[in-house]
């Protein structure tokens, strides 16, 4: 059994992001761990400084976590605070950065185990593909390799926002037998603890299987 995940397509943090105070009472806290790592390049701070004034008026508080290089992702005192979190929210930015950063370090170690200790785990736009596997390479739409807190699933965030030929290309290059889950921005797929999947939020979720829609049950299980 593990804890709630939540795949969201970005703009995270904004009114319309109603699955986050379900998120907030799924923790059984009210803190949450934000971890700005992917926008390590974009002023980190005022991603936290975000999310801090958005969870505030859900009676939550933020606390965030500067792991913005490979030698934070490898500090005790991060992986610590990681472990002992019950909410856990990665945000947007740059996949390729924040893969390189976390991939076997120990505070993915750490999500891991608090994420299978029952934590919530969510992720945003660079937040919600690397935590997939495979993962799209954003220079050009191709699949490169994720880091697989959910195996065999690419996530495409944004997508009420991509080019119409961007998609397309994504889609038909996508592996065989590898869903596809298309998630609009303020939008989230979510995994229970239990392992079965929903979708909430402003806009939709499609999810592709070899090139054509398919639905939610397309997603992996347990």
């Amino acid at each position: 059994m593990s804890g709630v995940l939540a795949l969201v397509g970005g703009a995270e943090w904004r009114d319309k992001c109603t699955f986050d105070a379900e998120l907030l009472a799924a923790s059984g806290g009210s803190e949450v761990l934000v971890l700005p790592t992917a926008a390590a390049y974009e002023h980190p701070e005022r991603a936290v400084e975000w999310a801090a004034r958005y969870f505030s008026d859900l009676g939550g508080s933020v606390r965030g976590l500067m792991v913005l290089r490979r030698p934070d992702a490898e500090g005790p005192e991060f992986a610590a605070a990681v472990a002992a979190a019950r909410f856990i929210y990665i945000g947007g930015g740059s996949p390729l950065h924040l893969r390189s950063v976390l991939k076997d370090s120990k505070v993915w170690e750490a999500l891991l185990a608090a994420w299978h200790g029952g934590a919530v785990v969510a992720g945003s736009s660079a937040g919600a593909m690397v935590l997939g596997d495979p993962m799209v390479d954003p220079r050009g739409g191709a699949y490169t390799l994720g880091l697989g807190l959910i195996e065999q699933l690419a996530v495409v965030p944004h997508h009420d926002t991509w080019p119409p030929e961007r998609a397309h290309r994504t889609m038909q290059l996508a592996p065989r037998a590898v869903p596809i889950a298309a998630i609009d921005e303020q939008t989230a797929l979510i995994r229970s603890a239990d392992g079965t999947w929903s979708a909430s939020g402003a806009g939709d979720v499609e999810v592709f299987l070899n090139g054509k829609p398919a639905g939610l049950s397309a997603l992996p299980g347990r």
